[in-house]
């Protein structure tokens, strides 16, 4: 039996506004035109951020990996309007691409987490820009995409990597601030999120909390910060 009018049983029911169906209190406002869009250098050494410097209220959600292949994280991001970002290893996101081709088509960005998910530092520039230039040309192989931000595998790299990536068409190294696991935690500075701080959502080795939960604990805490979810491809 359906609930009465303003129930839980209604809020939630399937004629609910997206946000009250997965668990939000309030929708996400949308994000603001950029304000400042840091300049990528086309040469020289590529800049390594975890976080955007800008005043606008946003944040960045991304991705690692592909090996959580939860189709309602794609109607999460198609009903919210997610501009989420999916930095792809091909070993682990390749059995699976179709997932990512969904998630593409409702908006997410495809970027660049080498091929095999080695630990680059230390590598030979070879090594590291196979691993690097490999996973440009599958992306854009399978969807027609040529990335031009990437993630090193771990967070780790050296500057024979900022090399290898600059020469596989990278524009920037994308590393994060903040973790989302089963809670947030933070790599450096205050223990809150900033307007401009990169997200990193990591695969589990569990399938609880799955990463749609995962995504909307963490849409909780933006919001309670007052801040919303941006495109990171507008600000880099």
């Amino acid at each position: 039996m359906r609930g009465a009018p303003g129930s839980p049983a209604d809020r939630t029911g399937a004629s609910a506004p997206a946000y009250l169906r997965w668990g939000l209190e309030a929708p996400l406002p949308p994000p603001p035109e950029p304000s400042t869009r840091p300049a990528l250098p086309a040469r020289g050494p590529l800049p390594v951020v975890d976080r955007v410097p800008t005043r606008d209220k946003v944040v960045f959600l991304t991705y690692d990996d592909g090996a959580e292949k939860d189709p309602r994280f794609v109607d999460l991001v198609r009903e919210l309007r997610l501009p989420v970002t999916m930095f792809l290893t091909d070993s682990v996101a390749g059995p699976g691409y179709g997932h990512f081709a969904r998630l593409r088509a409702v908006g997410a960005g495809l970027q660049n987490h080498t091929l095999d998910h080695a630990a680059l530092r230390g590598l030979p520039y070879a090594g590291q820009r196979a691993e690097i230039c490999g996973q440009q040309r599958k992306l854009h192989s399978r969807f027609g995409v040529r990335p031009h931000l990437f993630r090193p595998p771990y967070g780790t790299y050296d500057t024979t990597t900022l090399r290898a990536a600059a020469d596989c068409g990278i524009r920037a190294v994308v590393l994060w601030r903040a973790t989302m696991t089963t809670d947030l935690s933070f790599t450096t500075g205050t223990r809150g999120l900033r307007p401009g701080d990169v997200i990193a959502v990591p695969a589990t080795e569990t399938l609880s909390p799955t990463l749609k939960e995962r995504t909307v604990r963490l849409l909780r805490r933006v919001q309670e910060q007052g801040l919303t979810v941006g495109k990171l491809d507008d600000y880099l």
